[in-house]
């Protein structure tokens, strides 16, 4: 019978913040903070951790003179690249990130603002699912939890620690919402997922001390900078396939019109005289007559490399593809991968 009633999963805002905790995250702080290099914390359709290599080749030569470097990104997402320049160049003296996503980008502050409080709640998620003997049982205390997320008032810890489980617990790492803005990822099916990646919070925490976080539209990150600026540019991807939904982070979608209004912005940014990288899908690389990107940038450099793109509800679409580095610079180092 106690079996049986463990499946009800009765799961409120309670559950997450107030049960009586067995140990605090202070302990493990002193064993976990700086241990590593900071990383995303977070899986995310996109990251750019596989492209790292070609994207620091293709820097622009201001990060090796210049000491006061402001460090843009307007699409975060995951942070890998973000995570990997902070680390390499102590002289980016200050960072701007911005996401549409308000989950994703509470989710940094708290990191940044609160690591010992996430921990503390992702212990006790950790603890309740891994404790759970069946799938069943695991999927029932995923569903209890989302529906905690999509229906429930939170508060900033809640949501982060909310957005942690549930990715590191949902089909295939996938971030999606539906029209109204709900996340509808079905469970996935893990044995021992790391809910509770201390080293890994602690660690983005001390990295995220020099980083101001917005969320909104991405227009709105260059305002009031200057100097030497450098902003990476990873927005939602123009699909290669009809029923791709990969660019489906947010309720707002991310269409043509978006992509042309990133063009303009990027084209701002020339003007005023800021280096600027862009990635974005190849729809060249996948039908030769398609050069929607290729005409748009057609006055910038723009480079083709290969990425392997894993997260993607369709196995089939899974797989070893070119895509877009675009920039307003000549390229140090150019890649040439060009689609015939």
């Amino acid at each position: 019978m106690k079996r049986n009633k463990t499946k009800e999963y009765p799961v409120t805002q309670s559950s997450v913040t107030h049960q009586v905790r067995e140990s605090s995250s202070l302990a493990y702080q002193a064993n976990y903070e700086y241990a590593t290099t900071p990383k995303p914390f977070i899986k995310w359709a996109g990251g750019k951790r596989q492209l790292l290599p070609d994207i620091q080749k293709n820097l622009p030569p201001i990060f090796t003179y210049s000491q006061n470097i402001t460090y843009i990104e307007p699409f975060v997402g995951g942070g890998a690249v973000l995570f990997c320049l902070l680390e390499r160049f102590p002289n980016i003296t200050k960072a701007i990130i911005n996401d549409i996503n308000g989950d994703l980008t509470t989710t940094y502050t708290v990191i940044r603002d609160n690591p010992n409080e996430l921990i503390d709640n992702l212990s006790v998620l950790q603890k309740t699912y891994q404790s759970l003997k069946s799938h069943e049982e695991q999927r029932a205390y995923y569903l209890a939890q989302r529906k905690v997320f999509n229906t429930t008032y939170r508060n900033d810890i809640e949501t982060a620690s909310l957005v942690i489980f549930l990715n590191r617990t949902c089909f295939n790492g996938l971030y999606r919402v539906n029209s109204k803005g709900k996340f509808n990822v079905p469970s996935g099916r893990y044995s021992n997922p790391n809910i509770c990646d201390a080293e890994t919070i602690f660690t983005d925490s001390r990295i995220l001390q020099r980083v101001e976080i917005l969320r909104g539209d991405f227009e709105h990150t260059i305002n009031k900078v200057s100097g030497d600026v450098f902003v990476y540019l990873d927005p939602p991807y123009k699909p290669l396939w009809e029923t791709s939904s990969f660019n489906t982070y947010a309720k707002e979608k991310f269409d043509d019109a978006d992509q042309i209004r990133l063009h303009q912005f990027c084209q701002k940014l020339d003007a005023s005289g800021f280096l600027w990288m862009l990635s974005n899908s190849d729809l060249k690389g996948k039908n030769s007559e398609d050069v929607f990107f290729d005409n748009l940038y057609a006055d910038f450099h723009i480079q083709r490399v290969y990425a392997t793109r894993m997260i993607n509800a369709n196995p089939d679409k899974r797989g070893h593809l070119t895509e877009l580095l675009i920039t307003n610079y000549r390229p140090i180092q150019p890649i040439n991968r060009d689609v015939k």
